[in-house]
């Protein structure tokens, strides 16, 4: 089971939890429409763009309501170091949360006491969390962008916000000088996707793929297309691919769904989303 945990900036819904389906348009989760705009609501809808194509299981979703309280995401927590262990899940996605590094601890606790522990991933604000809490190596997957790989580098760094200015400089043009800080200061699981003009595959500190093509400029400005990479490479690792292979596939079906929906900075992201299935078919897999 694909089990996916986040908060979206809606203050009329507590907790939501259940089986995720999108259908080219509106996201429904349990009888519930959720808007496909950036953040969670993206990378869920990505994640089911992955199991409807490959006709596998559809996402599990616990989606909080918070607007910046942080009273949604303190459910979010609660919930699962209360219920993973009964659940189980495969795989295990944290995204958008307040960055409490206690009950990140806690959670990746209960994780732990799974029958078997999940292979966990980590975007956006669980990421920070994690790092921050130096549970980076109980993860399996990071998906950061080069300004999060720059605070992945920098051991003294608690939020993104607060990089050195060296390293933030640094990121522009070495990637591999942060890679490198980042393993060293163990702040880094085993596999990275690193999110930018090229998109790069780490393994163990190593690079070993690149994505740069088709390039498509304009997705930089679409909202939530960062957040689409994450919900695909959680679809197919618990689809049995390997983490390599559901980043490389990821990469490169993000790249040519934005060149199917003739991406421009205005383009919404459940259109790129809705043509995932045109570019799940043009790779060779």
């Amino acid at each position: 089971m694909l089990l996916i945990g986040g908060t979206i900036p809606r203050a009329d819904i507590s907790l939501i939890t259940g089986e995720a389906q999108f259908d080219g348009e509106k996201l429904m989760i349990s009888g519930s429409e959720i808007s496909c705009t950036q953040g969670t609501a993206a990378l869920v809808s990505a994640a089911c763009a992955v199991s409807t194509y490959w006709k596998i299981s559809p996402p599990q979703v616990v989606l909080a309501g918070d607007t910046g309280s942080g009273k949604g995401s303190r459910l979010l927590y609660d919930y699962l170091i209360n219920n993973l262990a009964r659940l189980s899940p495969r795989v295990l996605v944290l995204h958008y949360i307040l960055p409490v590094m206690g009950l990140m601890k806690k959670v990746v606790a209960a994780a732990e006491k799974c029958a078997k522990k999940p292979v966990m991933i980590a975007d956006a604000s669980s990421m920070y969390a994690a790092k921050a809490a130096g549970l980076a190596p109980k993860f399996d997957v990071f998906t950061p962008d080069l300004c999060e790989m720059a605070f992945l580098a920098d051991p003294e760094a608690i939020h993104p916000a607060y990089v050195s200015r060296h390293l933030f400089n640094a990121e522009i043009a070495d990637v591999a000088e942060l890679i490198k800080a980042a393993y060293l200061h163990k702040s880094a699981p085993q596999t990275l996707l690193i999110k930018g003009a090229v998109d790069h595959v780490v393994e163990n500190g190593a690079i070993i793929d690149t994505i740069a093509e088709p390039n498509m400029p304009a997705m930089e400005a679409i909202g939530g297309t960062g957040d689409t990479i994450s919900g695909m490479i959680s679809a197919f690792i618990a689809s049995g691919k390997s983490h390599r292979q559901a980043a490389l596939l990821a990469a490169q079906a993000n790249r040519l769904a934005g060149k199917y929906a003739q991406a421009k900075p205005a383009t919404k992201i459940r259109d790129i989303v809705a043509s995932l299935p045109a570019a799940f078919g043009s790779i060779n897999i």
